[in-house]
């Protein structure tokens, strides 16, 4: 998978990465709400399964932001991938735990639709963190805790890591006064994204779900 090694010298953000990775060392987390309300209704026309168009939203409009997209390679360059693949959470009701799959992205909406719905089928009953095997880094991890509506969700590490890809989760949608919302949560390292970069992506996805040519292309 290509990865682009940022030139340091000439990046507008060296100082600001320099500062948050080597003294203040901040991440922060920005909950907001999504208006689902056209998703949904054009879903059920549809017949189409939330999680996994809504996984399509999320991830097409990280790969359009290389903010989201930000890793050291194996000679511990800062750079980003091309692309970013979904990790994301799939239930087992039988003994309520959960496994942790990916799916392969494709820019065409029902490849990657399919791709999903086939990685779910597959791995649906095959217990444990990590069942899917990867092959690669270029993993944006996505969750969903469908049971609640939540406010707002923190995250907490015991030990520093130098992880710079996002954490996203997004909740339980809930009509209020005619329009669907949910709550849509992302962890960010401050060392390669700022508070500009994080609502771009937010307004992103409320302006993609909001415009639906892509669910029609088939």
């Amino acid at each position: 998978m290509a990865f682009t090694v940022i030139d340091m010298e000439n990046w507008e953000r060296k100082e600001h990465y320099q500062y948050y990775i080597n003294l203040v060392k901040a991440k922060y987390t920005v909950t907001a709400e999504i208006d689902v309300t056209k998703l949904v209704s054009e879903i059920k026309h549809k017949n189409l399964k939330f999680y996994p168009t809504f996984l399509y939203a999320i991830i097409y409009n990280i790969n359009q932001n290389k903010e989201f997209r930000m890793a050291y390679n194996e000679a511990g360059e800062l750079g980003y991938w091309d692309i970013c693949h979904p990790s994301y959470t799939i239930f087992h009701n039988d003994d309520k735990t959960f496994s942790d799959i990916w799916s392969e992205y494709h820019c065409s909406f029902p490849i990657f639709y399919n791709n999903v719905i086939k990685d779910m089928e597959q791995y649906q009953n095959i217990k444990g963190i990590k069942t899917k095997p990867r092959a690669g880094q270029n993993y944006c991890p996505i969750s969903c805790v469908p049971w609640l509506s939540f406010t707002s969700i923190s995250y907490d590490t015991f030990t520093e890591n130098k992880m710079l890809l996002p954490i996203i989760v997004f909740g339980k949608y809930h009509k209020h006064h005619n329009k669907i919302t949910l709550p849509f949560s992302i962890f960010v390292n401050h060392a390669v994204a700022d508070g500009y970069h994080t609502c771009k992506l937010i307004q992103d996805i409320q302006y993609f779900i909001n415009h639906l040519d892509w669910l029609y292309i088939d």
